[in-house]
């Protein structure tokens, strides 16, 4: 078998096969004990090179692909928002073959990093200079590192938050070596707070917009503006983590207004972070904007390069960002168009769906309901866009749930009571047939 195996593959492949040969063998082992006829060298071989490009073409090699019909448009547990297709050609020409990554075409010799997408992120944000590193919490760790080993961070109690995978605010500070100084209290602190530890020393001072939660009620928070020229006056850096970090006005969208990049730095910020792939919309990246001198330091900061991006996310981050620098971000930026469809859109489609539902799955309880999409990924808290989704009944809706979650076309929907939705603002037009055909999975109530 051996000899038919490496007739077909390269001799430098042959070790890692290896295992997958053994695997074989075993399984024939296991038949001829069993009573089953022995299969032949070539068959056996056959099988093995089967696995070995099985590899390649299975659904093992990248995450499974998902139909999102819960309507959270940038649902943390399925990948966020999915790319543009700008920034898909990008990445995948980036990684296909060499390029000028760190060489500078002019004089042959290593020259910066590819720029381009820092180039757009100044352009964007009116920043003096800018930095990408592999994602926000990447970006905190390095800032934070501003204020030096023992070096006194002041936050507000109220910000003092959890991000996602359990890391906190207090414990990312430690990390850095520096020490934690608290103002303030949970559900008020004022500008004024910050000035007892700064005129003791404290060297920096760290905004974290409640990006992941929402405070209501008897609550103040301090005014950015003073707040940084406070730390100014102190010679203090401000340094101010937006999280999601929009580059476009979402009260147009009808949601509540996030805070830009541009807005926190013409408040005084002299670093502004957040988020590559939240409401920006592309690859998982952190992005560092502001004072040049201070971006400069972050950018010889060792940890910059245990952080770098590779060339595919950064010609991915780039390309997104190229998309909002041309007007066209709402227009090509999945999670912008999905926020901007019109629900007349959506109602029609959900309306034909229920339509067509008796014909095409026997269906005839299926109704077209009005719903809300959370933005979700820890952006905008508590704000929903108004959506239209189908509504099925299930005998058991956990169980039908599980089975729509799998299979070759698998969808996630929310369960309500004893029915099934699938909201439309996540699902793209094109899989509304696969919707209609993966219903009969879905066993009526009194069956």
């Amino acid at each position: 078998m051996l000899v038919v195996v490496r007739s077909r593959l390269a001799p430098t492949e042959l070790g890692p096969v290896t295992d997958l040969v053994r695997a074989v063998i075993d399984e024939e082992r296991w038949r001829l004990a069993n009573d089953a006829p022995p299969s032949t060298e070539a068959q056996l071989a056959d099988a093995v090179i089967d696995r070995v490009e099985g590899l390649f073409e299975s659904e093992a090699s990248i995450p499974p692909h998902v139909i999102n019909a819960t309507g959270v448009i940038l649902h943390t547990n399925l990948g966020r928002a999915p790319w543009s297709m700008h920034a898909v050609r990008a990445a995948a020409a980036g990684a296909l073959a060499y390029g000028y990554l760190e060489l500078d075409e002019g004089t042959g010799r290593r020259g910066p990093r590819f720029r381009a997408a820092e180039e757009h992120l100044v352009a964007l944000t009116g920043a003096e200079d800018a930095l990408v590193v592999t994602n926000n919490a990447a970006a905190l760790a390095l800032a934070v590192g501003l204020a030096g080993r023992r070096g006194r961070v002041v936050v507000s109690r109220g910000e003092l938050v959890e991000i996602g995978g359990g890391v906190r605010i207090p414990e990312i500070v430690a990390r850095a070596g520096a020490r934690l100084v608290e103002v303030g209290t949970t559900n008020r602190t004022r500008a004024a707070d910050f000035e007892p530890p700064l005129a003791d020393g404290a060297r920096l001072v760290l905004r974290v917009h409640p990006s992941n939660f929402e405070l209501r009620g008897y609550t103040e928070t301090p005014d950015a503006a003073a707040v940084a020229a406070l730390a100014h006056e102190y010679g203090a850096i401000v340094v101010d983590d937006l999280g999601s970090g929009a580059l476009l006005d979402t009260s147009a969208f009808g949601l509540a207004h996030e805070p830009t990049p541009r807005e926190r730095l013409a408040e005084g910020a002299d670093l502004v972070l957040f988020s590559g792939d939240k409401l920006v919309g592309g690859p998982q990246a952190g992005l560092i904007v502001g004072r040049g001198d201070l971006v400069a330091r972050l950018r010889r900061d060792p940890l910059a390069r245990a952080v770098r991006p590779d060339k595919a996310i950064l010609a991915g981050v780039a390309a997104t960002l190229a998309l909002y620098r041309a007007g066209e971000a709402a227009r090509e930026i999945p999670v912008w168009r999905m926020i901007a469809t019109p629900a007349d859109d959506l109602r029609r489609r959900a309306e034909w769906i229920a339509g067509l539902a008796p014909v095409a799955a026997g269906r005839g309880d299926v109704t077209a309901v009005a719903v809300s999409s959370p933005v979700g990924g820890g952006s905008l808290p508590g704000q929903t866009v108004p959506s239209w989704g189908i509504r099925v009944p299930a005998a058991s809706p956990s169980r039908a749930a599980a089975s729509l979650r799998r299979g070759p076309d698998r969808i996630l929907a929310r369960i309500v009571d004893d029915a099934l939705v699938f909201d439309l603002r996540t699902v793209p037009p094109f899989a509304d047939g696969v919707l209609l055909r993966r219903l009969v999975a879905v066993t009526p109530p009194g069956r």
